[in-house]
């Protein structure tokens, strides 16, 4: 098996599996009891909280545990605009951000929030200025992602984020594919809001957090006991939070030996492919991008079809977001690009992990190649 789908998933690490397994029976307390393996737990919650703090450079009262990156990018939108609305009702996005942002923006539409969806460049770059022209007197909140879950290009959340405490609007950032795949550092680049999502970096699924700077006006999302400081209720997921800690704690330890490695099978990828095969486009920037992703667009050939044959060879990749996998629609963040007709349909993302080798990406090349000219064959 060959596995290029990181950016959908990665396999939990054995070391969180080993952490987490404990808290399935031994230590199997509600945190919130009164005795004292509650209050074991309890600790263990708030040390996770800390270790993703210092991963961030924030405090750990900031942090919010959530089901994950669609949880928190809702509770980031949703909150801010119901607890800002006397301020205004008017956000700035783009229109290449995750589906979890955009379709919550749609949402506020109906109860009268006026949303700007902003275009992009032709590697999917939104421009500084556009951001500043879209500000209005009622703007409350910018969503910028961090980094592009489809095609990898890296936005310049930091400048935004120094626009909007200029403006004085909160800065939201969809930081999924990045947190644990690049540095970040929420103080550095005045981010007031960050979601990530503990399945992209060897954690479990089911887990993730919301970063909430300090006195950001925020809705809870979750209404009922006190837990996550009243604004979040709900019983917490113990063996979860501490496994997603483990895997911050992991990835963290061999964070620029694994991008450093990943950005070498993307670029030789990238050079292989685009030299060796015709009628090929790589979507996003040369360098600006995860170090991780590659995503190509074939002319005149089904991406589905491409993808049969690469998973009959037990090559695994996709044709774009895991979440919009059953969509018979085009990617909307290719639409976003002008990727031409001729070329839209023929998507397909390879991202990378630190499991994977050259060896696999020539493996990969050669049966791309191979399968390309044999569907364009069939054809005439």
């Amino acid at each position: 098996m060959i596995y290029l789908d990181h950016a959908a998933t990665t396999r939990v690490y054995p070391q969180v599996i080993k952490e987490m397994e404990p808290y399935f029976y031994e230590k199997f307390a509600n945190p919130s009891g009164a005795y004292d393996i509650s209050s074991e737990n309890k600790e263990v919650i708030q040390k996770t909280r800390e270790k993703i703090a210092q991963a961030l450079n924030a405090k750990p009262n900031e942090i919010f545990f959530t089901s994950g990156g669609s949880e928190s990018d809702n509770w980031a939108v949703k909150g801010i605009a119901i607890a800002n609305r006397e301020k205004g009702r008017h956000i700035i996005t783009t229109k290449t951000e995750h589906h979890a942002v955009l379709y919550s923006c749609k949402y506020l539409e109906r109860y009268g929030y006026e949303i700007t969806y902003l275009d992009v460049d032709s590697q999917g770059r939104v421009r500084i200025e556009d951001v500043e022209a879209a500000i209005r007197e009622d703007t409350i909140l910018i969503s910028v992602m961090a980094a592009n879950n489809e095609i990898g290009t890296l936005q310049p959340i930091e400048a935004i984020g120094w626009l909007a405490k200029k403006h004085g609007i909160l800065f939201h950032t969809d930081a999924v594919q990045m947190f644990c795949q690049l540095p970040l550092d929420v103080g550095k680049g005045e981010i007031d809001l960050l979601s990530a999502s503990a399945h992209k970096f060897g954690g479990p699924k089911g887990i993730g957090f919301l970063y909430i700077k300090e006195g950001t006006k925020i809705e809870p999302y979750i209404h009922g006991g006190g837990q996550e400081n009243k604004m979040r209720a709900g019983t917490e997921n113990v063996p979860y939070i501490v496994g997603m800690g483990k895997a911050v704690e992991i990835s963290r330890k061999k964070l620029y030996a694994t991008l450093n490695r990943e950005q070498y099978l993307r670029d030789y990828m990238i050079h292989r492919v685009m030299e060796e095969i015709p009628g090929v486009k790589l979507n996003g920037p040369f360098r600006n991008r995860l170090p991780g992703n590659v995503n190509f667009c074939f002319e005149n050939l089904s991406g589905a079809s491409l993808l049969i044959l690469l998973n009959e060879r037990e090559i695994y990749a996709s044709a774009g977001s895991a979440c919009n996998a059953d969509s018979s629609e085009p990617s909307h963040v290719l639409q976003a690009l002008g990727v031409p007709e001729n070329y839209i349909e023929g998507a397909i993302r390879f991202t990378f992990g630190e499991e994977n080798t050259r060896q696999e990406v020539d493996e990969v090349v050669n049966l791309l190649k191979k399968s390309v000219k044999e569907l364009r064959d069939s054809e005439q």
